[in-house]
């Protein structure tokens, strides 16, 4: 089985460490993995995504025109991504930083407000792992625990004060089903 994943939103939202995060996840759990980032130049604000890809087989292409799921954590996200999802595919989106809902009938879509739920365990930069957390819990694309077990493994010691939070974070999105 092969899942392609894109996470787009702003700079500074945590986009390119939550793929990070997952590719880990599927690394760690003997799949074959790529992760693709990408954004612009500014540091904090400008325009961020990354394309993950686990798989039990090789890969043919780190890309994905038309990828299983999305996590849009903005509006332009939103926007840019909803039409790429296959149909019966996967649209996490933050609806904190988004003012509608999905409109396409053919995909699974959750709205979470994970700058909400991110702000009750302490900091809004934890809306990324509440997001990371939904879609795996609904995509089920690896093992139970598998991202709690790569944060744990690949958080930077100076960050593992962060570490309960994030897994918390995960743990609260795990709670929205489709």
């Amino acid at each position: 089985m092969q899942s392609e994943v894109i996470i787009s939103g702003f700079g500074g939202q945590g986009t390119l460490y939550a793929g990070q995060v997952y590719a880990y996840a599927g690394m760690d759990e003997g799949k074959h993995v790529t992760w693709i980032p990408s954004y612009g130049p500014e540091m904090r604000g400008g325009t961020a995504n990354c394309t993950v890809v686990i798989s039990d087989d090789e890969i043919g292409s780190p890309t994905a025109l038309h990828p299983r799921a999305v996590i849009a954590l903005n509006l332009p996200s939103l926007d840019k991504y909803e039409p790429l999802v296959a149909p019966g595919g996967f649209l996490i989106v933050n609806e904190s930083m988004v003012n509608r809902e999905p409109k396409r009938d053919d995909i699974h879509w959750l709205m979470i407000p994970a700058n909400t739920i991110a702000a009750e365990l302490g900091s809004e930069r934890a809306a990324n792992m509440v997001l990371l957390g939904a879609l795996e819990a609904n995509m089920k694309a690896l093992p139970e625990g598998a991202l709690e077990r790569a944060l744990a493994a690949h958080t930077a010691e100076r960050l593992k004060k962060f570490l309960p939070m994030n897994v918390e974070a995960l743990r609260r999105g795990a709670e929205y089903k489709i």
